[in-house]
């Protein structure tokens, strides 16, 4: 009889199959998984988030494309979100140069394959990340985005609609929905 058996990578592991990887991979608990690529659609999405933001948190934060790393130090999980935002000074993973541990909002830009993943599990791994205020999961295919917001210890959540004002209010920022998918042709199902 034979049993499967999960192979265990550590993180200097990870490292060194990201370097010489064609995708990007993601990181959890000794695992390694390779992250979709995008439909056009999401990649507009994510885009448009940027420029949105990039305009209105200009010279209070950074905003950053899915290049850059996130380490939630608190779960072990390594990552790239859509868009990234720190608002103060960058602080680099002890375990990694090339990650970010201290993002104040997340956007992931939803798919079909990894919608649950990213509503569950993986927003369970960014609320251990003490800085994060927020995480903005932007749909797909429909317009609608769905903001996670800190309050206190708990976690707040929003959903906002066409013809809405999305407000991120511990960053002081609301943007119009419609803003976010002008011109942008949603992915179907």
């Amino acid at each position: 009889m034979t049993t499967a058996r999960r192979l265990h990578h550590s993180y200097e592991d990870y490292l060194v199959a990201l370097e010489m990887s064609e995708v990007k991979l993601e990181y959890c608990d000794g695992e390694m998984y390779a992250m979709a690529g995008g439909t056009p659609a999401h990649a507009h999405l994510a885009a448009s988030a940027i420029g949105i933001l990039r305009a209105a948190l200009l010279g209070r934060c950074r905003v950053a494309t899915s290049d850059l790393k996130v380490c939630i130090e608190a779960t072990g999980l390594a990552t790239f979100p859509d868009v990234s935002v720190v608002c103060g000074e960058e602080q680099l993973a002890s375990i990694d140069r090339n990650a970010i541990t201290n993002p104040t909002l997340l956007v992931e830009v939803t798919s079909k394959s990894t919608e649950d993943y990213d509503r569950g599990e993986k927003l369970n791994h960014y609320k251990q990340c003490p800085s994060l205020q927020a995480v903005l999961f932007v749909s797909h295919r429909r317009q609608q985005v769905t903001v996670v917001s800190r309050n206190g210890n708990a976690w707040d959540t929003h959903e906002y609609r066409p013809g809405q004002l999305v407000e991120v209010s511990a960053l002081s920022l609301t943007f119009p929905l419609d803003e976010l998918y002008a011109g942008i042709t949603l992915d179907q199902a």
